[in-house]
């Protein structure tokens, strides 16, 4: 499976669950999976919705930063890859 670097794990939010990110590459939509590495993290998802400033968005681009909810404990600095459609 393809995939390209989008950006990094800034924060994580554990009682909510929710991974900040910052995009620093390409763009990403809400349909999108995405692959989360890090240290100790190593997961894949879907994004079923994101938010920019809590507030609801369809993508992002170069210098967002988003807030997702992730399936497991994502930690600073893991790396975030958009992976490719086949």
């Amino acid at each position: 499976m393809a995939e390209e670097l989008i950006g990094k794990v800034t924060h994580y939010f554990g009682k909510a669950q929710v991974a900040g990110i910052e995009i620093t590459e390409g763009q990403l939509s809400v349909g999108d999976t995405i692959h989360v590495v890090g240290h100790t993290s190593d997961f894949t998802q879907r994004i079923d919705s994101m938010q920019i400033d809590r507030v609801q968005a369809e993508s992002a681009k170069v210098g967002d930063e988003i807030g997702i909810k992730v399936v497991e404990h994502a930690r600073e600095h893991d790396q975030v890859y958009r992976v490719l459609p086949d």
